[in-house]
């Protein structure tokens, strides 16, 4: 993270499936079925403290990176962008 901020960089950390509550299964498999509990959605950055990020869903993730590339969403993408200056 250090490096990344040193180079201006930006990321989002999350997880598609969650299940940071139950990574194994009894047997010891992966545990690789959805979570319903919410997943974190983590964006680091210089500017991190002048947004808050919504709740959301899996398709909202796709339009919060768009905009933090300054591109637009297509208006086949149902979701929204996360991330909300304060």
């Amino acid at each position: 993270i250090t490096k990344l901020l040193e180079l201006d960089g930006k990321a989002l950390v999350t997880a598609d499936h969650g299940n940071c509550e139950q990574m194994r299964n009894p047997d010891g498999s992966p545990n690789t079925a959805h979570t319903s509990n919410l997943v974190h959605f983590v964006y680091v950055a210089r500017d991190a403290a002048k947004f808050r990020c919504e709740d959301g869903i899996l398709a909202d993730v796709a339009p919060t990176i768009l905009f933090l590339l300054g591109l637009p969403q297509p208006k086949e993408m149902t979701g929204h962008n996360l991330l909300v200056r304060v």
